[in-house]
């Protein structure tokens, strides 16, 4: 029998529609949504809006006052138990009296994880965990990978047509599709920590992989592989607000001061003088604290990061339209010469928006 209710489910789906609210200002935070319960009653309510500000706990028990001792707390991530810019979570839960604590699940961080549950059994709390878990990780995709595999969670946006062409055999690939699925793609931009690009499309684009959304003002960090750093000074990007990191194969040296001239920040990665080594990419933006990456790229690279096995989530937008068979393709994948070569899909999600469709899947490893 299990050992959650029916108001249990109840209470923490509400957490969970709150902690949706971070969405896209939490960064590099997870998104946590708390509910506080007595008697029946909802007496407190809560989320983490912004890096730096109160966690989900506090703003709950804020709201709730008094009403919180003997309560019981719904909350989609085990509260936290050290010291960082706000005190611990888990101690403000025992001072207020909380007297049961349901949490979605356990912190993802290896070097805390269950230390705040611990710390409030010690204190007579009673403690469940695993309410809807697979819902609160879906919630915090980069967060959890950050923490568990040191990497961030990589989801890669196409727009293709019909027959699955990304651009005419000339370059031309303006636009493929609608005004609604380019809104839709400003909010994936929105929830993203970092927007990463390959130098051709900044030559061929010039894209300013910024998000321009009404009230957005936080502006994920653009990425740039460039071994041979042939990126213009004049690129759009750098004229625009947020930053904007190089990445390069190549020794510093003129081009490389001029970019930084322009508030670009370049960085030396490993590899020969045409690529980049794209695990050591990932390494670095982990170690900035990246959690969701949105690769907005053309075949070469696509191609390569979905070879690598370093795509976690496609979403492809499909236009209602054909651009025949010279114009090109999603991926770049050589040596695909067979069926038992192909790469299998496991589909998420379709759903129509405005004229096109997004098809949302997931790369199925091989066995």
């Amino acid at each position: 029998m299990s050992e959650f209710t029916i108001d249990d489910y109840r209470y923490m789906a509400r957490a969970l529609k709150l902690a949706e609210r971070g969405l896209c200002t939490t960064d590099p935070n997870p998104r946590v949504g708390c509910v506080l319960v007595r008697d029946g009653k909802v007496v407190g309510e809560g989320w983490h809006a912004i890096a730096g500000g109160p966690h989900a706990e506090v703003v709950a028990l804020r709201n709730a006052g008094e009403a919180a001792r003997g309560a019981t707390a719904y909350v989609t991530l085990e509260p936290c138990s050290h010291h960082g810019k706000t005190a611990p979570c888990s101690d403000a839960v025992i001072e207020a009296g909380v007297s049961r604590l349901v949490a979605a699940m356990q912190d993802p961080n290896p070097k805390v994880a269950g230390e705040g549950l611990a710390r409030l059994r010690e204190q007579d709390v009673e403690v469940a965990v695993g309410l809807m878990k697979s819902q609160a990780e879906a919630l915090n995709p980069g967060f959890v990978m950050r923490m568990r595999s040191g990497r961030p969670f990589v989801r890669s946006k196409l727009a293709m047509s019909l027959d699955g062409r990304t651009a005419m055999a000339s370059g031309e690939s303006l636009w493929i599709t609608g005004e609604a699925a380019r809104r839709d793609v400003h909010r994936l931009r929105a929830r993203s920590s970092a927007i990463v690009s390959g130098i051709g499309t900044v030559l061929s684009d010039d894209p300013s992989l910024n998000v321009r959304l009404e009230g957005q003002e936080r502006q994920p960090l653009r990425v740039v592989l460039d071994p041979r750093l042939s990126m213009p000074e004049t690129a759009k990007m750098l004229t625009l607000p947020g930053k904007t990191l190089v990445a390069t194969a190549a020794s510093p040296d003129d081009a490389w001061e001029r970019l930084e001239s322009k508030g670009a920040e370049v960085v030396s990665l490993p590899d020969g003088p045409d690529r980049i080594d794209l695990h050591a990419m990932l390494h670095l933006l982990a170690e900035r604290e990246v959690n969701e990456i949105l690769l907005e790229t053309g075949a070469i690279l696509s191609g390569a990061m979905l070879r690598a096995g370093l795509i976690d989530e496609l979403v492809v937008y499909m236009a209602p339209r054909l651009m025949g068979d010279s114009a090109r393709g999603l991926f770049r994948l050589p040596g695909l010469e067979a069926m038992a070569d192909t790469l299998d899909l496991e589909i998420d999600d379709i759903r129509a928006v405005g004229r096109d469709w997004r098809i949302t899947a997931r790369p199925i490893a091989k066995t």
